[in-house]
């Protein structure tokens, strides 16, 4: 295999590559940050990984400040603690450090700290974006340290609000940040279970942009290829962490996702979502373990896009029934549950989790339109394990 270290444009400029956290410093010189915070989840705030990154930048003479009040599912709070933070800094720039939690709110603070509207007002709908004061949103480095949610190369974050129990996509432009060091050595110490997640949630941003209906050959192309990589490297990552090659391929299909994605979700995450804000499960798990029961339900809309899949993933039965097959034999190889039960969650609320799933933002690229009760019945279906 030849090198696996890039500089990259697109989506924005990428420093990719073994060791490459150690430009961070400079990178944050380039983009005039004196003062940066390193936003990050507190599951990370222990880590050598940030307490060096942290380091590196006092040594530097940049200050910086360490902010990890982030939950797994983030909420409003952590943002508005967040942005608290950064003006007890007096920060100029923001580090968004770690999987799509802390880089989601990471983001979210970025946006937020010269507004004077709430939030809510900045959703992913329309032109709500033009309402924010753009010159007010500082720089942002990213550095994804978990290869699943993209997030490092995306222009929303996810934040739920805790008062109705919804997940919004909160969207800017310039809220994709503006450098992201992509490291795989910053990936090895994942233990496989996490390894797992973030790399099938990886898979199915790629796999529902795929699906998603309109034309959009780049995310698709980018989309297939993310999905080929996925499926060569996660198995190989789950078993030996230390893989830099394979770590570097999952860091590079994360990123490959969350670009394609702009093409649209579908009702894998939308179900997910739901799920996920109710009982808090990990985002990329209950991905993988719902993407069976909604491929199932989206058969006939997406059974023609199989064959080149199947093909781009070496299968010997290219069709749809060929591509299910494969996923359900491929989830079971690096240990996802098969039903949302075996993660813990009831079936109280299945009705519920219809609604919600129904009007959940990603729901609008299925490729077909599921009615609540539709998504309830998939729900039900995930549940005990009928696909």
């Amino acid at each position: 295999m030849g090198t696996i270290t890039g500089n990259w444009g697109f989506p924005t400029a990428m420093r990719f590559g073994p060791g490459r956290i150690a430009e961070l410093p400079s990178v944050c010189r380039e983009l005039g940050i004196s003062r940066p915070i390193l936003i990050t989840d507190e599951g990370l705030r222990d880590l050598p990984m940030v307490r060096d990154a942290v380091a590196s930048l006092d040594d530097d003479g940049l200050p910086c400040a360490l902010f990890t009040d982030v939950r797994g599912n983030p909420v409003h709070a952590n943002v508005v603690s967040g942005i608290e933070a950064y003006h007890a800094h007096k920060a100029d720039g923001v580090i968004a450090f770690g999987g799509g939690s802390g880089m989601d709110v990471a983001k979210a603070v970025a946006l937020m700290i010269g507004q004077d509207r709430p939030i809510w007002d900045f959703e992913d709908i329309g032109d709500y974006w033009k309402r924010a004061n753009a010159e007010a949103i500082p720089p942002i480095v990213a550095v994804p340290t978990t290869s699943g949610t993209g997030s490092e190369v995306g222009r929303a974050s996810v934040i739920t609000n805790e008062e109705t129990h919804v997940k919004k996509i909160i969207f800017h432009p310039r809220m994709l940040p503006s450098v992201v060091i992509s490291d795989p050595e910053l990936t090895v110490g994942l233990p496989p279970s996490i390894t797992a997640g973030t790399g099938m949630d990886a898979f199915i941003h790629s796999f529902e942009a795929y699906c998603a209906p309109g034309y959009h050959p780049m995310a698709e192309g980018i989309a297939l290829e993310g999905m080929r990589l996925v499926a060569n490297a996660l198995p190989r990552a789950y078993d030996d962490g230390k893989d830099i090659e394979a770590r570097a391929d999952m860091l590079a299909a994360a990123s490959m996702g969350a670009t394609a994605f702009q093409k649209g979700l579908g009702g894998i995450h939308a179900l997910s979502h739901s799920v996920g804000v109710l009982y808090n499960t990990h985002h990329g798990r209950t991905n993988a373990v719902v993407m069976p029961y909604i491929m199932r339900r989206n058969e006939q809309a997406i059974a023609g896009k199989m064959e080149l899949l199947g093909r781009v993933l070496g299968l010997p039965n290219p069709t749809f029934a060929g591509v299910l097959d494969w996923t359900m034999d491929f989830r079971e190889r690096v240990g996802i549950e098969n039903t949302l039960a075996e993660l813990g969650v009831p079936g109280d609320q299945a009705e519920l989790m219809g609604t919600m799933a129904e009007v959940d933002p990603t729901a609008g690229g299925n490729p077909i339109r599921l009615t609540a009760a539709e998504y309830t019945e998939a729900f039900g279906k995930a549940l005990e394990g009928t696909v």
